[in-house]
């Protein structure tokens, strides 16, 4: 037995009770309320290398994802529940413009900005230093 009443052929299910919406997709594409900016797979990718990387050498311990309207927000941490150490961000609105990836530290000072997330992602490199002993 179930809980919800049987349906014969034919009748119509009324959205309160039902746990699935269909929405049509072209006015979906339409609305007003447009769907949050997203960081796609080649995106998240090069992200989570530099990410993978910076955890092995101890600096990160955590991360978090925020998909907003207006942006997407990858940031990283030291220690979970702080600010965050850096924040790589995707503004689509930029992208003509300054372009629209960049990386921002914990004071909120952009420390560099672009049009290709491989170039932006470049800040993380740590530059090798010859010591003399």
């Amino acid at each position: 037995m179930t809980d919800q009443p049987d349906l014969r052929h034919g009748d119509a299910r009324s959205a309160s009770s039902s746990s699935s919406v269909v929405v049509d997709l072209k006015e979906y594409k339409q609305s007003k309320d447009p769907p949050p900016v997203t960081f796609h797979r080649r995106e998240l990718d090069a992200i989570l290398w530099i990410y993978g990387r910076m955890v092995g050498e101890g600096e990160w311990k955590d991360y978090a994802i925020g998909h907003l309207k207006e942006k997407a927000v990858f940031a990283v941490f030291k220690r979970s529940g702080e600010t965050p150490l850096f924040r790589i961000e995707k503004d689509p609105r930029l992208a003509a413009k300054q372009g629209a990836y960049c990386v921002i530290n914990a004071n909120g000072m952009i420390l560099k900005r672009g049009h290709d997330l491989q170039q932006v992602l470049k800040v993380f490199n740590k530059v090798l230093k010859l010591v003399e002993t």
